[in-house]
């Protein structure tokens, strides 16, 4: 009897989640990149990938094999933001496509966290000791050099001092939105961010997005990969929830909030999303 093989190709998702399973082995770039699939269904991940090991290649070639660490990072900003002119799409912030690897490739221009990723892959590949630095309303990267830490502004190029780190952050304070008083060591938002948080950040600047365009297939899309990425992230499932309401679907709704309402026990909204899934199950009846 002849042995049937499964060929089955994977959903977005699926393939997604078998990207995201592991913090041991999370690669950055493929699940940043793969976040386009759901808008660009066609999207070769393998192909983008191709792409940025040739601007790999490229920087490389530039790259005396003896270079120190700081002449590394000037080689590397150099092609960054002024050979390619990769920048931040100030014309059109709110785009979801500068969230999407594939179209920022393509066009140069995107948001903090999108530049991020790509010239983090850049300078990991030419040795340098970089990370990503998940800063108030802002993202950043970091550099650590043997004379001290550089951090960067990847929208603009700009490399930034602690005087100007500390200004950025006035904004927040005075809205009383950062943790603790007034104090805080600017230290403690230079925390490396790891890479489940960056891709964490970037499916939340498209739910903000999605959500303020009132698109919920869209934001639909980014609540279940933020759900299969962070599976106790409990307000992803009531604002899923949420999203098959208004859509129609009250059997998921229900069963989103119900997740939401056995794990969220000290949220603020506990009593008024009981009374919601209560209309529910009602209306389903």
């Amino acid at each position: 009897m002849a042995m049937q093989l499964n060929l089955a190709v994977p959903s977005p998702l699926q393939y997604f989640s078998s990207l995201v399973e592991s913090d041991e082995h999370f690669p950055l770039l493929e699940a940043a990149v793969s976040l386009a699939h759901d808008e660009y269904p066609e999207l070769d991940v393998e192909e983008v990938l191709g792409d940025v090991d040739q601007l790999q290649a490229r920087l490389k070639r530039r790259m005396p094999a003896d270079a120190p660490a700081l002449q590394r990072l000037r080689v590397l900003n150099q092609f960054f933001f002024n050979d390619l002119s990769f920048g931040g799409n100030v014309n059109d912030y709110y785009d979801p496509d500068n969230s999407y690897l594939n179209v920022v490739l393509r066009t140069r221009r995107g948001i903090p966290i999108t530049l991020a990723v790509l010239w983090l892959e850049l300078a990991a590949g030419i040795g340098l000791n970089a990370r990503g630095v998940s800063f108030p309303g802002h993202f950043m990267v970091k550099v650590n050099l043997p004379r001290g830490q550089v951090v960067i502004d990847p929208f603009s190029g700009q490399s930034l001092s602690r005087e100007e780190l500390s200004e950025r952050l006035e904004p927040f304070r005075q809205r009383g939105t950062l943790i603790d008083d007034f104090e805080v060591p600017i230290g403690l938002y230079l925390k490396s961010s790891p890479p489940r948080d960056i891709i964490s950040r970037m499916l939340r600047n498209l739910k903000e997005i999605h959500k303020t365009q009132n698109d919920l297939p869209r934001l639909l899309a980014v609540l279940d990969r933020l759900i299969v990425l962070q599976p106790r992230a409990w307000v992803e499932y009531r604002d899923r929830a949420l999203a098959w309401a208004v859509l129609g679907d009250l059997a998921r709704a229900v069963a989103d909030l119900e997740v939401y309402l056995a794990h969220a026990d000290d949220a603020l909204d506990i009593d008024a999303m009981a009374e919601q899934l209560a209309k529910w199950r009602s209306t389903r009846c």
